[in-house]
């Protein structure tokens, strides 16, 4: 084994196992009225010890009608299994009409898109 592949396995393995995972982005392309919407979470690490957990979480919002960036505060339960929380993004700045409501979870250092609604007219886009 080379020196620097070792000393990268040596760093490794000194890390703890539960500490948070650092660029754990997620990236999603849903279809919003035949257009195709990326969407990406960037979580940082969580904050809180107690029933709940805010997680800093750089969002991007991308379409060929346009794209936003925004920085979010969102607050998990914690506790056993995956933490949702619900979302709306008005999708004007994307150049579209409408806004999504999404159901976000968070598990393993990760925010991604569990379901999405697109109103007006309620329609299911996951």
């Amino acid at each position: 084994m080379k020196s620097s592949s070792l000393v990268a396995a040596v760093v490794m393995a000194a890390l703890p196992v539960n500490a948070p995972a650092q660029n754990h982005c997620s990236r999603e392309t849903l279809t919003v009225r035949g257009t195709a919407v990326t969407i990406s979470y960037c979580p940082s690490a969580p904050a809180g010890d107690g029933p709940e957990v805010t997680v800093p979480v750089a969002e991007s919002y991308s379409s060929s009608g346009g794209s936003f960036s925004r920085s979010a505060k969102l607050r998990f339960v914690t506790g056993e299994g995956p933490s949702r929380v619900l979302e709306n993004v008005d999708l004007d700045k994307l150049g579209l009409t409408g806004t999504l409501h999404l159901t976000l979870v968070y598990a393993g250092g990760e925010v991604r898109v569990e379901n999405a609604m697109l109103t007006p007219g309620a329609i299911i886009i996951k």
